[in-house]
């Protein structure tokens, strides 16, 4: 069972406003130039990061984007996971990843499942992150191991050449 109090106005205010603020002061840039960008006014801006005004879904995607990070993502992770990973992941690859992934992922599942897509069971979805996020990490793991091989290969050829 959902626990409603989570969705309370002040408190979904102030965690986005935590969210968005970061965003901000991880930007390096200005805020006057964060609201120009994100066509807000300066004033409103400074509102919706001290948690006194709510922003809009296009206001927060403006500001996500007009500060460097993925919008989609920061915001999908506020919404399905908490702040906090939003938060940890500002302005990195693995929240761009994130990004890419989610936005891919509808198309793939239709794609891939086809006709099978009406049978997934949401008790599936748990196992299936973890699945996936194994299946990610032996892909880094093959990827550093060649980038190994490949150093090496280099480096006898490089070797070769001076001796």
């Amino acid at each position: 069972m959902t626990n409603m109090a989570l969705f309370a106005e002040q408190q979904v205010r102030a965690d986005l406003a935590r969210l968005l603020l970061a965003a901000v002061e991880a930007s390096g840039r200005a805020r006057c130039d964060i609201a120009r960008d994100a066509q807000i006014h300066k004033d409103a801006l400074r509102r919706v990061l001290a948690g006194e005004r709510s922003a809009s879904l296009g206001e927060a995607l403006r500001i996500l984007a007009a500060s460097g990070v993925a919008p989609h993502a920061h915001l999908l992770l506020f919404l399905v996971s908490s702040g906090d990973h939003a938060i940890a992941w500002l302005q990195s690859d693995l929240a761009q990843f994130f990004e890419d992934f989610s936005g891919e992922l509808p198309s793939a599942l239709e794609r891939v499942l086809g006709n099978q897509l009406h049978d997934v069971k949401p008790r599936w979805a748990k196992g299936t992150a973890h699945r996936v996020a194994r299946l990610l990490s032996d892909h880094i793991d093959e990827l550093e191991r060649k980038d190994v091989l490949l150093g090496d290969v280099f480096a006898g050829a490089e070797g070769g050449h001076r001796g």
